[in-house]
């Protein structure tokens, strides 16, 4: 990469960079917490959908680096959520036939 004013300003400040990894972080911490909390159902559900969405943006986290550009980081996100939704979208065709297997 080289030290132009235009290579700095397509790539993250290291601000940039920390925020959306303490970001990250954050919303994990908040996911645990509202799982281990003994008060709300409810705050448990919300919480274990916090823990597969944390979890998956988690693998995010190498990509928010001071200089690599925003781009990068909105490509991966993309990426992982369409990997999410063809699991997703496999584990429920297979418990479908599954049941018509059962069934028949």
């Amino acid at each position: 990469m080289d030290n132009t004013p235009q290579a700095a300003k397509t790539g993250m400040t290291a601000g940039e960079a920390r925020r959306y990894e303490y970001a990250i972080v954050g919303v994990s911490i908040l996911a645990l917490a509202l799982i281990f909390q003994p008060f709300s159902l409810t705050l448990y559900s919300v919480g274990a959908g916090l823990v597969v969405f944390a979890g998956l943006a988690f693998n995010l986290v190498p990509l928010c680096v001071a200089g690599k550009p925003l781009s990068s980081l909105v490509k991966g996100a993309i990426i992982i959520a369409v990997i999410f939704v063809i699991v997703a979208a496999l584990a429920l065709g297979s418990a479908v036939l599954y049941s018509i297997y059962l069934t028949n």
